[in-house]
This record gives structure tokens, sequence and C-alpha cells, in this order.
């Protein structure tokens, strides 16, 4: 048995960077990536796709690992990276984008919006005792990412 957890996020940061320095960071998957936590791996599938491999959670036969796959394309005209899920790739699909807009020569504005369904390998009468836990584990990976990202400048 398996079910799924859907979790949908927006946050808004600014860096002191410029829009040119922001985005070179944030449109390099690799790089970008480097400042996530619990990534375990990340693969890169080619074509400008890559699978994210999270670390593994859990305790024994509760223990699940994350993985997805996404395909990225950067836009520094509209100042949109935007990521679709590549299907057939882990246990979820994710969607998203960020969207920059430069403050002053040394502020840019970025917009993240995200939006997951994770399908979990466990029992169905786990999923309203653990989907709380698995939508704050996102939201505070996303929150350190987004600190990490804010001292990268």
């Amino acid at each position: 048995m398996a079910f799924t957890v859907s979790i949908e996020m927006n946050r808004e940061i600014e860096l002191a960077a410029s829009y040119d320095e922001a985005f070179a960071l944030l449109s390099d998957v690799p790089r970008s990536v480097s400042h996530f936590p619990k990534v375990d791996k990340l693969v890169d599938l080619g074509d400008n796709a890559y699978r994210w491999e999270m670390d593994k959670i859990g305790v024994d036969k509760y223990s699940i690992q994350t993985a997805y796959a996404c395909k990225y394309h950067a836009d520094k005209e509209t100042g949109k990276v935007t990521w679709e899920p590549v299907k057939g790739e882990g246990n979820g699909l994710v969607r998203g984008s960020w969207t920059l807009t430069a403050v002053d020569d040394n502020t840019t504005r970025a917009r993240f919006h995200t939006s997951a369904e994770l399908t979990l390998p466990l029992p169905g009468l786990l999923k309203l005792a653990i989907s709380p836990v698995v939508k704050h584990e996102f939201n505070g990976l996303v929150d350190t990412y987004m600190n990490n990202l804010k001292k990268a400048f």
C-alpha cells in the first residue's frame, strides 16, 4: 500500500546580489542544489534533467527515501527558472519556478513556487499521522535552502 502527500509552497527572498549573479546561481541546477539540505545524490539525466535522491528518513521498515526528477528551463530575459516533473523517475512529481526581479544593482528579489506530489510506500492508515510530518519536513528543507541561498551572497 501507498498514499500520496500533496505539498504547495511559495516563498520570497531578497538576495544581496545583482540580477546576473542571482540568475547565474539559480539557473545552474547543481550549484543551486548544493545549497539544498539533505540531498543524498543529484543525478544528471542529460538534457538539463536531474534526479534528486534525498536522504532517507524514518526508522527501520518505516524508513523512506524521496526521489524525483525534473527537467529545468531557464529564461534570463523573463527572469524565470522553471522545472517540470520527469515521469517514471522516483516516487514524486515536482514542478515549480523561480521568478527573479532586480530591486537595484546589488539586490534581487527571488520568488519561489513549488508543488509536489510524493507517493509514500506506507500503509494508508498512517496517512493522517505522516502527512503533516512530511509537509513540515519539506517546509523546513525549503526554509533552510532559502537561508543558505541568502548566505551564499
